[in-house]
Order: C-alpha cells, then structure tokens, then sequence
C-alpha cells in the first residue's frame, strides 16, 4: 500500500497523472466532435466524385494535373484556409504516346500482344531480339547465369512467383528495371500479377529520370504463357514505342494550421494528389488524397488547434518518383525547418483503417490511447498498432531524414479493387464512402493527438540512427539499387 501511495505521490508531483488525465479528457471531447463532424459532413466521397468526374487523371504535368492543384487549392480556400500556397518544383515529366510489341516462335511470325508501356521508358526505342526469363527479376536470378540477359528481352514477374523459396523478397518494378539493365538488357517486360488481362503502369526508374531500355507490362495470363513456351523453345519480341518528355511545372498544394503553444514543431499530414493517365484514380490515391483534404475541412470546420503546427500537403508527382515529397524535403532542409518537423502521416490507398501504423515503436502508447478513445465511438475500429517500415511512397524522403512517419493500419481496398492498382479500371465504383468516411474520423483523430500530445515518445533521429533504422528494416538493397544509400560502409 506505501509503495503505491509512493508511486502515486511521485506521479502526482511530477505533473505526469495530472497531464494524462487532462488529455485524455479533453481528447475525448474533441474526438467527440471529430466524430460527428465527419459523420455528419463529410465531404470526401462528393469532391472525389466531382475531381474524377469533371478531372479525370491526374497525370502531373498534364492540363488535367493542373486542373488536380488548382481544384484542391480552391477546396482549401472554400473550407477557410487563408494560411494556403503553392509549392511549386520543376520535373521531367513523362507520358506515353505510341507502343506496339509482337511476340512470337521466329521473328517473321511475330504476334501483337496487349501491352502498356511502363514510365520514364524511351522517348523513342525500336527493339527486336530473344526474349529470357529471368525468373523474379532479383539480382540472385541473374547471377546464376550474369550473361544470360545481356543483349536480349527480360521477362521478369511483377511480384514473387508461385512456388519460389521461401523468404523471397520482392522489389518493385523500378529496382527490377534497373538490374535488369544492369546486366545488360535490351529491354524489360513485366508480368502482371492480376488476373483477367488487366495491365499495369507506373514508373520503371528508380530516379524519376528516363531509363535506357524499354519496358513494358504484360497481361498475366500472356505472360504465364510465355514462360511456359520459354521451357522449351526460344520466343522473340519487337518492341516499338515513342513517349514524349521534357520538363514542366508542378505544384504541391499546403494548408497551415499555426500551433497553439509549440508553433515551431510540426506535424505533416499529406497524400498524393496525383495519379496515372490509364483512368482517374479512384482508389490511387484518390481515396488518401481526398481523405486528407477532408481532414483539412473537419479541422478548419471545428476550428481545432493544437499545440503544434499542423501542415496538410497535397503532393504531385508521387507516382513519376515522389517528386513532390522530396521538393518539400530539400525545401524543408534548405531553410532548416527539416529539424521541426515531429511526425509525417502518409495516405495513400488508404482506406476504412481498424488503426494505426509508425515507423517508431516508442509511439505504441501514444496511439492506442488515441485509438482507445476513437474505439468508443465505433468498436468496428480494433485500434491495432503497427510498426516497420517500407518505401516508394510519400513518406519515403521524410523517413530518409530521420523523420518519424504513420498512417493507418489493417483496412481493406474496397471492391475488390486491388487488382486495378495503376490500371485502365480505377475508376470512381470502386470507391466505398463509409470507407473513406472512416479513414477521415479516424486519422483526424490521430492527427489532432499527435500535434496535441505533451511529449511525444518517436524522436527525429540522426543521421548515423537513420542508417541503423533502415539496415534494421532491411532497405539497404533496394536504396542502394535506387542511388538512394547516402552512407559508405
């Protein structure tokens, strides 16, 4: 009984029972409010309906990427933000213009299959020769043979083939791209995963520059068969594309919530406005995205203010190489502002969360009581908490600056709509607004904590405990494949 009185005195002293209790009590009424706000007045499945409708792609670059700033902007401003701006940033900007790719036993008999051209591939490439499956497209497939690729056509599938040992990790296409190129291919085709002939895009460079070789994306069931005829006789492809590149303007879109008490620490919240050209990006990432300005009117809608300043930032250019992230970043390092920002929270394809994922594990206590509260709300939401980390989205330049990054965690893709990842089928009917309605009331939540918190557990780590986090969570390999590991052994 003394030692608890003890344990008790001493939290009382130190303010630390005092300041949990104020928290927790005042957090359940603004969640409280958040709740209903959102409930009541979310307006994340209408603008996404409207900007698919009257936008359609979000291609950065492009008149309709335009368009996407503009109209985000204009949401922002509607909603009450006069602490708004552009941020924009130069980028060599990729479309896709003409593509035609024949395969076949011999190269007279070559036959046109459905293809779709993989970002940042040649402006111009004219390509005919044998064609080699090179498994997984990992370097250990190649080095089993190192000459086998030089001069020819990689096959590679797009994720980990059935049937491979286990442990095999997957790369993206990108990282597959360039070992391929590594080891001398004349160019690369990839399999899809997805059934059904759906084709996939996106980028195939690992810089957001122009690769050397072509690279195409193939349907899975062509694909499947091509490996198939490879065991036992040799196949041949022509493959002639012309895209066009060259550098334009873009522009992230920024709404400022100044902190009430530490103006200086900041917390980033943001999602990629932009998407590909193949259809309008519903689900990628129109679903974070808009999840995100959502988020921006239930603040600006209560008037919230937390202890530290909260930034809401439409990036473009994510998916040409998280362009508009890594144009914040080095903005951010330019005027030395990197060192105030706390957490980075990232949407993309986020949806209907059950809860919430870090980069930090010293953030799990901090999160589950956020989640505990929004739990009374909804007990459908099961505040799990995650952590690790990973690449190729938005949060990936903050991360690679010691910046602590989140999201949610445990939601599905509605509709079964995962196989139209970077495909001609994501459209708005996949778009669920329960989902979306859920990921705002949630996430606002767990942004209004964070920036509110007293302490927050998850540090900005040094460079030298950057390096170490990243060798912990294995992304050694891919960042050096991607020229992105910055330290030398």
């Amino acid at each position: 009984m003394k030692k608890i009185t003890l344990i008790y005195f001493f939290l009382v002293f130190t303010g630390l029972e005092f300041v949990c209790a104020q928290e927790k009590q005042e957090w359940k009424t603004v969640f409280g409010n958040i709740n209903k706000e959102v409930l009541d007045h979310s307006r994340a499945y209408e603008t996404l309906k409207e900007a698919t409708t009257t936008i359609g792609h979000r291609l950065t670059g492009s008149a309709n990427g335009k368009k996407a700033e503009e109209y985000a902007y204009q949401l922002l401003k509607g909603y009450g933000f006069t602490n708004l701006r552009y941020q924009p940033f130069e980028v060599e900007s990729w479309s896709r213009g003409n593509l035609s790719v024949a395969i076949g036993a011999d190269t007279n008999h070559l036959v046109a299959v459905k293809s779709v051209a993989l970002a940042h591939s040649p402006v111009k490439s004219d390509v005919s020769n044998e064609i080699v499956d090179m498994g997984n497209g990992l370097e250990e497939d190649y080095l089993v043979a190192p000459d086998k690729a030089r001069g020819k056509i990689a096959l590679v599938y797009l994720g980990v083939l059935p049937g491979s040992k286990p442990g095999t990790k997957g790369l993206h296409r990108s990282e597959k791209t360039a070992i391929a190129t590594k080891y001398g291919a004349l160019g690369i085709i990839v399999i899809n995963t997805a059934d059904g002939g759906i084709l996939l895009t996106g980028t195939a460079s690992v810089t957001g520059k122009l690769i050397p070789i072509p690279a195409v994306c193939i349907g899975k069931e062509d694909g499947m068969k091509l490996k198939e005829e490879l065991k036992t006789a040799k196949c041949y492809t022509h493959i002639k594309m012309n895209n066009f590149s060259g550098i334009i303007k873009a522009r992230n879109v920024i709404a400022t919530i100044k902190g009430k008490t530490i103006p200086n620490e900041k917390v980033v919240v943001g999602g990629h406005l932009d998407s590909w050209d193949l259809a309008t990006g519903a689900i990628d990432n129109g679903i974070g995205s808009f999840a995100v300005l959502d988020m921006a009117r239930t603040f600006a809608a209560l008037k919230l203010k937390p202890e530290r300043t909260v930034e809401f930032v439409m990036f473009m250019g994510e998916e040409e190489g998280l362009l508009g992230s890594k144009a914040y970043v080095n903005a951010a390092m330019k005027d030395q502002s990197i060192n105030q920002l706390r957490y980075m929270l990232n949407y993309d394809m986020t949806n209907d969360p059950k809860g919430y994922a870090s980069s930090d594990e010293s953030s799990k206590d901090l999160f589950l009581s956020i989640g505990a509260i929004a739990q009374t709300f909804d007990t459908s939401y099961k505040n799990i908490f995650r952590s690790g980390a990973g690449l190729h989205s938005d949060h990936q330049p903050f991360m690679l600056q010691g910046v602590p990054t989140a999201g949610g965690a445990g939601g599905v893709l509605p509709n079964n709509s995962g196989p139209c990842y970077h495909a001609d089928c994501d459209k708005f009917n996949l778009v669920d607004r329960a989902g979306i309605v859920n990921t705002v009331r949630f996430s606002s939540m767990l942004l209004y904590g964070i920036a509110d918190s007293k302490i927050i557990s998850a540090k900005h780590f040094t460079d030298a405990e950057t390096k170490e986090f990243l060798l912990k969570n294995n992304l050694k390999e891919p960042l050096q494949i991607a020229g992105e590991w910055r330290w030398k052994d």
